[in-house]
């Protein structure tokens, strides 16, 4: 009989918590408290009757083949939908390009396990999205991270971290970022700057991840052009693109896909091989049909509108409820699904969370959005999901709390 498990697990496991934030669900179930704390997008954006009939035609068409195994790589109907969907953005692509995830934390799994040894060094911005953390974590790498700037990565920052590693033998397997309406602070990476990190990885031979959830979800400013497109317009190939339809289209569906050079995608997918082998068809038909007959235009604008309305609901509501003598910042987004909130250092949102419970509001600790010393005084809010009503109940709430702390 085996009394002690722990010694059973890997090195890599034996003390991996998991993604703390999932764990933070549990203490919400009450349902007077008003959450900002999930990535969810709204129910009431959802294409409901499009999908009912996108889910019909498939189910008479195609069940037996929707019932059994599919290929690995992805069904051939979404990726060419994939590679057209792309060229909006003037990213050239071929199905050798495209690799089919089951979702976009899938996607970023399949990339730690195929850059990282135990140890092996990850750069990243301060904060950025925990579930990329979460991912990597399981591999044991080493997070070098860079307090982040209103208009994105301090470039300079990495370079000079980049040169120190150097003269140390050591050298970023990847640096990890999310140029547009960042998770967790909503900030956006400015154009000078995505030039500025491409020629940083061209000058020292490191590959730039980028993931982009929100890249369609735009309410302010004029849209930039993605470090995947800057790359290839450059002749490189040194960025490996991360995309999800839940933002977009439904989490429900767990579909995403990964973009990159012929050689980087053939080792992903025999990676997903041996992981969950096939992603499924009737999820990614019903992506097809998101993409090809769901009028997307039209769908991203309503998201646009509805999504802009809260965010300026909220921020109107900050304005009112923080006065500048409380010592609270929030950044500014011009689109996405976020924005970080900043207190003042005395206070610890971890411990904060708990008190905020108390008023009926919850929000997520700014510290699992570090890969390595973490800063305690910031959140991150989410204001897709609540109503208007409940976003500006929840600031009022909110404000109560710090106000009782400080």
């Amino acid at each position: 009989m085996i009394h002690d498990w722990m010694n059973m697990f890997s090195d890599n496991i034996r003390n991996y918590g998991g993604y703390s934030i999932g764990k933070l669900f549990a203490l919400l179930r009450d349902p007077e408290i008003i959450s900002l704390a999930g990535g969810l997008p709204s129910p009431d954006i959802f294409l409901k009757e499009e999908t009912r009939i996108a889910s019909h035609n498939r189910l008479e068409a195609e069940i037996e083949t929707i019932m059994n195994y599919t290929p690995i790589k992805g069904e051939k109907a979404l990726i060419n939908a994939i590679i057209e969907f792309m060229k909006r953005e003037n990213v050239k692509l071929s199905e050798e390009n495209v690799l089919v995830t089951s979702s976009g934390q899938h996607g970023l799994d399949i990339t730690g396990r195929l850059f990282l040894n135990p140890g092996d060094i990850v750069m990243l911005d301060r904060p950025t999205f925990a579930g990329a953390i979460v991912a990597f974590q399981l591999e044991n790498p080493v997070f070098v991270g860079i307090d982040i700037e209103e208009d994105g990565p301090n470039v300079a920052e990495y370079r000079k971290k980049i040169e120190l590693l150097s003269q140390e033998g050591k050298k970023p397997k990847f640096i990890y970022v999310v140029p547009d309406f960042q998770n967790p602070s909503g900030i956006t990476m400015s154009l000078p700057k995505r030039d500025a990190l491409l020629d940083l990885s061209y000058e020292y031979d490191i590959p730039i991840v980028e993931d982009s959830p929100y890249r369609d979800l735009r309410y302010f400013g004029e849209p930039i052009s993605s470090l995947f497109e800057m790359d290839q317009k450059r002749g490189g190939n040194n960025v490996i693109g991360l995309y999800t339809f839940s933002k977009l289209f439904c989490p429900g569906v767990r579909v995403g896909f990964n973009i990159g050079s012929e050689e980087v995608i053939t080792k992903m997918t025999n990676i997903k091989e041996g992981n969950v082998l096939n992603t499924p068809k009737y999820n990614q038909d019903l992506c097809t049909a998101f993409l090809t007959e769901m009028n997307f235009h039209d769908h991203i604008e309503k998201c646009k509108k509805y999504y802009r309305k809260k965010l300026q609901v909220f921020l109107n509501t900050m304005e009112e409820c923080f006065p500048p003598e409380m010592g609270v910042t929030w950044t500014k987004p011009e689109g996405g699904l976020f924005l970080w909130v900043t207190v003042p250092e005395q206070i610890n949102t971890k411990e904060l969370f708990y008190e905020a419970i108390k008023f009926k509001v919850a929000f997520v600790p700014g510290e699992v959005f570090y890969g390595e010393n973490s800063s305690n005084n910031h959140m991150r809010i989410n204001f897709s999901y609540a109503t208007e009503a409940q976003l500006a109940e929840a600031v009022k709430r909110l404000s109560a709390c710090i106000k009782n702390q400080l």
